[in-house]
């Protein structure tokens, strides 16, 4: 651990591997990483935990099929860990499809209209059937702003659900004894407040490791740190933080500086998609015509299949063509780049010169 800041490395023992932490969790959805096989995954990128979604593979193919065929990692032959959301901050997202309840969430598939229930037991029995090694437990996320009455409203319902999941999980993991581990999730919005009553009331179930929910909501990204700085001290010294859906490149290192263990978002796999490369230097946006004659790679210091070999005019080709390729290397590209850094700030905080690194992380973001 690193005394000057919250920032420590560690390691989260699970039945498909050990994953040593700080760590980013690459998002597959849909048991995919879109544009990226599991091989590439699992071998150029040496990937150790996934993320994938309840809600979508709730509805598409289903708990029970993927139960039938021995698990989401069978299924989609992925031998290492992983993460599955409760489906909650989708439920919460279909804010015309839902309606909330105290048993839980009634809502309409985005897909075909059809209804569905989520409920802090439903969820649970979904992951478990999905094999995750890490499971989250249902809970409310309020938009941002959001008055004080509902943030309450919404810490309360959240509190009270994971208490729900925990006791049924408990039951379940007596049938099932290899579950996984079931992570309740902090919220209370922005209030400070309310976040150390949320965090204090989980921490009373003793569960195994705990998220921190409800960021990048629309709020400014300082008050994104500061929220995850005062939730990770409200949580158990010796047990995993899971900051939720963060954050950009530069951010990285300030999450992990606040205490953050865990982190996940899409913009890897979503910005490469749409043409924006992460570099050690900033952005590079390839769709502009500066880069039509640029024969150099993407990141001279990057050692990933695609700066190896191709040029940034050739990637702007690919691009401009709308060819399928170009959201495979450029994912491919921007993962390497997010887990390169999460490796980085692992080694400095074993080597003591985290503070350092943290310093001249902000120096290069700030020019």
């Amino acid at each position: 651990m690193c005394p000057e800041t919250g920032a420590r490395a560690g390691k989260i023992h699970t039945s498909h591997g050990v994953i040593e932490t700080p760590v980013f969790m690459p998002v597959g959805t849909q048991a995919t990483v879109k544009g990226l096989p599991q091989r590439w995954l699992e071998e150029d990128l040496d990937v150790r935990i996934l993320l994938g979604n309840t809600y979508h593979l709730f509805l598409r193919p289903g708990p029970e099929q993927i139960r039938r065929f021995g698990g989401l990692h069978k299924f989609m032959a992925w031998p290492r860990a992983i993460l599955t959301d409760s489906g909650g901050f989708q439920v919460f997202s279909l804010s015309q499809l839902r309606t909330v309840t105290e048993e839980g969430v009634l809502f309409r598939s985005h897909i075909n209209g059809d209804a569905h229930m989520f409920t802090p037991e439903s969820t649970v029995d979904a992951q478990l059937a999905f094999g995750s090694d890490i499971l989250m437990a249902l809970d409310e996320c309020p938009p941002y702003p959001v008055t004080a009455e509902g943030a309450r409203k919404a810490v309360e319902r959240t509190v009270r659900w994971a208490r729900t999941a925990w006791e049924h999980y408990r039951r379940r993991r007596e049938e099932e004894p290899g579950a996984g581990a079931l992570f309740p999730i902090v919220q209370g919005s922005m209030d400070l407040a309310l976040r150390s009553e949320c965090a204090a009331a989980l921490v009373d179930l003793g569960a195994p490791g705990y998220a921190i929910g409800g960021l990048s909501v629309g709020e400014p990204r300082e008050v994104s740190l500061e929220v995850a700085g005062h939730t990770a001290k409200a949580l158990p010294k010796q047990k995993p933080r899971y900051a939720m859906g963060v954050g950009m490149p530069e951010e990285l290192a300030e999450y992990v500086a606040c205490g953050v263990d865990m982190m996940d978002c899409v913009l890897p796999s979503r910005n490469a998609r749409n043409g924006c490369l992460f570099t050690r230097r900033g952005k590079v946006l390839i769709k502009q015509a500066r880069y039509k004659e640029d024969e150099g790679p993407v990141d001279a210091e990057c050692g990933c299949y695609t700066c190896r070999t191709f040029s940034r005019a050739y990637l702007r080709h690919l691009f401009q063509c709308g060819e399928m390729l170009f959201s495979t290397l450029a994912t491919l590209h921007n993962l390497r780049h997010y887990l390169d850094t999460m490796r980085q700030i692992r080694q400095a905080i074993l080597l003591g010169r985290f503070p350092a690194y943290l310093s001249a992380a902000r120096s290069a973001s700030a020019v």
